[in-house]
């Protein structure tokens, strides 16, 4: 069964190209994100493989994924607008992503960061809910640079490998260049890696430049939710996303997608 809700995520490749709307759970109205049923329209014209995204999305637009997966956020528990973060929780267990007919759970994993400790534990709390049903666990793997310094790829292969060790099946994690040490990052790390888009990319050459060193190194896909819809031609971005990871087309052609 784990076996069949991977595959509604990741193709027959082995790879996946996510699309994240669950922002405006912290961060409330978000650009690009005032219709989510339009986005999704756009997302599975584009070819996206699968959504992430919250519980108020998915059940409002369950008739928008189609084939696309469902993958569940299902931690939290406070707003942008809270003067503490305070600790994450679990705000949704493995039942009631099941009753959504999702084919993944996801939470954070912050290393280094006030809630790394809690978020560890929902991992491992997690995991431990999910095996009985053999529901997939995404855990989102950040990472702080050691003593304020910026963030290094071997900070990042550390995070990736607390994930795993913790039992997650898929880590969402950030790229860093050179591929080359990315690379060598990835091999420590025994189950699929997808990378995040975080901030806006200052181009969509920049991008997608970016994800096809991720690709080069050995990571499985993208899970990239403002670069795509933030963008003036979400559909576009998307398709290119969709095109550069499963068939492998150079850059160059990527852009060609995208109606700017």
């Amino acid at each position: 069964m784990k076996e069949f809700r991977t595959s509604r995520i990741f193709a027959k490749d082995g790879k996946a190209v996510i699309m994240a709307c669950d922002h405006a759970g912290f961060m409330g109205p978000v650009q690009g994100l005032g219709d989510p049923g339009a986005l999704l329209d756009k997302a599975a014209d584009a070819g996206v493989d699968a959504i992430l995204t919250t519980m108020g999305i998915a059940r409002r637009y369950s008739d928008k994924f189609g084939n696309m997966g469902l993958m569940l956020r299902v931690d939290g528990g406070s707003s942008m607008r809270s003067p503490v973060m305070g600790d994450l929780h679990r705000i949704f267990s493995v039942e009631d992503a099941l009753r959504l007919g999702a084919d993944a759970v996801v939470c954070m994993g912050m290393i280094g960061f006030p809630e790394e400790p809690s978020s560890l534990k929902n991992v491992v709390e997690l995991v431990s809910q999910a095996a009985p049903w053999e529901m997939p666990v995404m855990a989102e793997m950040l990472v702080k640079g050691k003593d304020g310094a910026p963030v290094t790829i071997e900070d990042i292969g550390f995070a990736m490998r607390i994930g795993v060790e913790l039992g997650a099946d898929i880590i969402k994690t950030s790229y860093a260049s050179p591929a080359e040490e990315y690379a060598g990052a990835l091999k420590t790390c025994y189950r699929p890696v997808v990378v995040l888009g975080g901030e806006k990319a200052k181009s969509e050459r920049d991008l997608l430049t970016s994800v096809a060193d991720a690709l080069k190194a050995g990571a499985k896909g993208v899970a990239i939710g403002r670069n795509v819809w933030q963008h003036k031609d979400p559909g576009g971005v998307a398709k290119a996303l969709v095109r550069l990871v499963h068939e492998g087309i150079s850059v160059d052609e990527a852009l060609k997608e995208i109606k700017i």
